[in-house]
């Protein structure tokens, strides 16, 4: 009985220790204390006192730092620096880009709910709230997106025009360059209602907000380029545009083959040192309208006149460039998916321009990857997840009002069991997007370049844009496949690939970059390690490693304490917020979850060191789990910033259940298939030594979701916000939400009718003639019979699809254009002006 007692008080202290991140000068002290307790009460056999004692022994040598650092830590630290993978220069800039906010908190294993709770909750200002209520309702209105992408090929020019007097365009620039200096959260909101009337319209808005001149000059330029050009880019006079990716090099960004060569030649009569360009670039949304070019390429200076002899090849730069300067070439057009934004291709060769046209000035020539990625930290968790939760909250919302009002088998689709399961999906979906994006937004407009979430958001609320956007199609059936004026699902589904496309293919973003990134930029010390390691001051770098492995030695025992502990005990023990109240759980399995994260991503790294990187399977469940710890922080933060809405719990409830089974699921594919099947075994003993415990949402909360959705409620348009409904301005999703609560209304009205055909009082077939024979039979009055008619008549418009003779859907052939764009000549496309253009003065371009 004793030996039992003195076994389970070191171990249950020996993992109260770790699991409290005891120090090891503390724990030492306190191993110290039980051992001689236990060598004068407890009796040990003599080999086992030995043993203890020696263990003991080590941990004080642990403590004394000059020993431990001869004896243990240079030996690792040479080892480590032999073993340390290769580093590009693009790969480090990449890595280092950008802040760490609550993506290392959950990384550290033991999150401080405190800072998420702390964080400021997104809010409009006044005049940002005016320009939602005033420009952004009229811009709406002026664009119907069938006109848009079947008639004009473009938006109309009285939209151009709209969009370039009221400021669409230069919502980040500063009031002092003639901008709307909005906020984050602002240019966000902006966003999520145009996308949710028309992608064509968002596409447009997000470029110039987003990665492109006005950004990189606010960040970078000099006074005399933000002189030059913020003013006419604020008043849109002036149409910017970047162009980065190439035919030979996609997502591979960093090999792109665009040159620029630093030389002597005559500009507007002068010899003046520049740059001669040659590049050949695609994709690049505004491009046939723009008046300035931002341009990605590499720089080489053979001849030193940057004043280095040495160096030649400075790296990626990045320019700015007047269109109307000779040799650039633009104006054709690609077209996305029949989603008709500005978007081609743009050329140049042997176009020369001055130095200064190097954004930042010469100083910043080989600066530009990190100054893409730097802005990119920012713009990736904006423009596209703003443009991706618009959209998905458009579908949720004619979804739930359409499975109201569409009837089968005598009852609203919506209460069928296989559309309440896709409609509750749906409904978590969007709230999980929408959640990640306003805190995460939020988080920008405190200072935060939060790199890795922009990553997270980028990939995920693209993602489930993409599921919002098929569920929708799925539940509307031949209404959303045959396009019209009256559909109002087809053409945002097919924007859908488009947003998974840019800025980083999904797959790719999925693959390497979420935990690729995260995993040195959001650990707490593999950076740190890594540094060390590199830090050409020898004695330094040591004891910065010693420090940092040390450190990294306590947070793995921790973790695997933590891990163990929490799945033991169902994270019933883990750390919430005091007043967390009916969440509290989910606040204790995120903990869990993030501890047990922790320990794979450190026992992955360690084991298959820098093949990590091609086990892009492995490598992209990690950033999965990661993935859905943040979105369920998100959700959460967003249910407390919006006061903790009593209706919304069944919704929280679904969209913390789902990340979080899927963070069970992901951790579990990942033991299954890490390579070394030992260590995977020791890892499943502490991550689930009960076995895959967390369930995913019942079907009873989601037929609760669903309730939500399909009826008027506080809940549905809380997570609808932003969406364009105004039916006053044309918004078919407003007229869609009418109807839902007509048919609501004369429910009762339906239920007399078809009492009578239970009855055989009414035997028509049809639905008006229903209504005529139970008036006839006095089931229904006059006033009643007339309301269903009319209501009748509002339901069957929405019902309805469009139809078109032959001739109406007949177009103009294409002309088509394949390999090269060959130089201009008199028989292909002539150079053209962007300063003379009359089309790019409207910037209205026909099909």
């Amino acid at each position: 009985m004793s030996s039992i007692f003195w076994f389970l008080l070191f171990v249950v202290g020996g993992l109260t220790l770790a699991y409290r991140r005891i120090s090891l000068a503390a724990s030492t002290a306190l191993a110290g204390i039980a051992l001689i307790a236990y060598s004068v009460a407890g009796s040990p056999p003599l080999l086992w006192a030995l043993i203890l004692w020696v263990a003991f022994g080590l941990m004080v040598a642990l403590n004394f730092t000059d020993l431990r650092r001869q004896k243990i830590t240079r030996p690792m630290l040479s080892m480590y620096r032999r073993m340390l993978p290769s580093m590009s220069s693009t790969e480090r800039e990449a890595l280092e880009a950008g802040s760490v906010w609550w993506e290392g908190e959950l990384f550290s294993g033991a999150p401080k709910w405190r800072k998420l709770q702390e964080a400021s909750a997104a809010r409009l200002s006044r005049e940002e709230q005016a320009f939602l209520d005033g420009p952004v309702e009229e811009l709406c209105e002026m664009i119907d997106e069938w006109e848009v992408s079947h008639e004009l090929a473009d938006l109309p020019p009285e939209a151009w025009r709209f969009m370039r007097t009221k400021g669409f365009f230069a919502m980040i620039i500063p009031k002092c360059y003639g901008g709307l200096e909005f906020s984050a959260y602002a240019h966000s909101q902006v966003l999520v209602k145009v996308a949710s009337h028309s992608a064509t319209a968002a596409s447009i808005i997000a470029v110039p907000n987003s990665l492109g001149p006005a950004e990189l000059l606010l960040h970078y330029g000099t006074d005399a380029q933000k002189d030059r050009y913020l003013p006419g880019l604020a008043s849109g006079d002036e149409i910017p545009c970047f162009a980065l990716t190439s035919p030979r090099a996609g997502s591979d960004a960093a090999s792109i083959p665009d040159t620029g060569i630093v030389c002597r030649d005559t500009y507007q009569g002068e010899e003046v040192v520049g740059v001669r360009l040659t590049w050949d670039k695609r994709y690049i949304t505004l491009a046939p309208v723009a008046t300035v070019l931002g341009l990605a390429f590499r720089l080489y200076d053979p001849e030193g006149l940057l004043g280095d002899p040495d160096k030649t090849d400075y790296g990626i730069t990045v320019g700015l460039i007047p269109t109307d300067t000779p040799g650039v070439e633009f104006g054709r057009r690609h077209l996305p998916l029949s989603i008709p934004f500005q978007n081609g291709p743009t050329s140049g060769k042997d176009v020369f321009v001055p130095l200064d046209c190097i954004i930042g000035g010469p100083e910043m020539a080989g600066q530009g990857w990190r100054m893409l990625v730097e802005c990119l930290s920012v713009g990736r968790c904006l423009s596209l997840p703003a443009n991706a939760t618009g959209g998905a909250k458009a579908g949720l919302f004619a979804t739930g009002a359409y499975a109201r009002i569409r009837k089968q088998f005598g009852m609203p689709i919506g209460r069928f069991e296989g559309i309440q399961e896709v409609i509750a999906r749906m409904a978590g979906g969007t709230y999980i997007a929408d959640a990640a994006r306003s805190v995460t937004v939020a988080a920008v407009d405190a200072g935060e370049k939060p790199s890795v979430p922009s990553a997270i958001l980028k990939y995920h609320c693209t993602e489930i844009a993409r599921t919002v956007a098929n569920d929708a199609m799925d539940i509307h059936g031949g209404k959303g496949i045959c396009l019209g004026p009256n559909n109002y699902l087809g053409i945002g589904w097919g924007s859908v690939p488009i947003m998974v496309t840019v800025e980083g293919a999904n797959i790719l973003t999925r693959t390497l970059i979420i935990f690729g990134q995260g995993a040195v930029r959001c650990h707490p010390f593999v950076l740190r390690e890594l540094h060390a390691a590199t830090n050409p001051d020898r004695e330094r770098g040591l004891v910065d490693f010693d420090e940092a492995l040390f450190g990294h030695f306590g947070y793995a025992i921790s973790n695997a304490a933590r891990s163990f502990v929490s799945a033991i005990s169902l994270a019933r023990y883990m750390d919430a917020p005091e007043d967390a109240g009916t969440t509290r759980r989910f606040y204790q399995h995120i903990g869990r979850f993030s501890a047990s994260f922790a320990l794979a991503a450190d026992v992955a790294m360690l084991t298959m060191g820098g093949a990590l990187k091609r086990k892009e399977m492995l490598s992209a469940r990690l950033g999965d789990i990661l993935s859905t710890l943040y979105l369920a922080s998100t959700v959460l933060k967003h249910y407390e910033n919006q006061g903790r809405p009593e209706l919304d719990l069944p919704l929280v409830e679904w969209a913390c259940r789902s990340l979080l089974y899927k963070a069970q699921e992901q951790l579990h594919g990942f033991l299954r298939n890490l390579p070394n099947r030992y260590v995977a075994a020791v890892l499943r003993a502490l991550i689930f030594p009960r076995g895959r415990t967390y369930s995913a949402p019942a079907d009873s909360l989601s037929r609760r979701v669903v309730e939500l959705m399909i009826t008027p409620s506080q809940t549905r348009d809380r997570v609808c916000d932003g969406v364009f409904r105004n039916t006053e301005r044309g918004s078919m999703l407003g007229k869609l939400h009418d109807v839902m609560e007509l048919s609501i209304e004369i429910t009762p009205l339906e239920k007399k009718v078809r009492r009578g055909v239970k009855e055989g009082v009414v035997t028509a077939a049809d639905a008006l003639g229903q209504i005529d024979q139970a008036q006839a039979a006095g089931l229904i009055t006059e006033s009643e019979a007339e309301r269903l008619r009319e209501a009748d008549v509002r339901i069957m418009e929405i019902i309805n699809v469009d139809d078109f003779t032959s001739e109406e859907l007949a177009r103009q052939p294409a002309k088509m254009k394949v390999g090269p764009r060959p130089a201009a000549t008199a028989k292909t496309q002539k150079p053209v002006s962007a300063k003379k253009a009359p089309r790019r003065k409207d910037v209205a371009v026909s099909g």
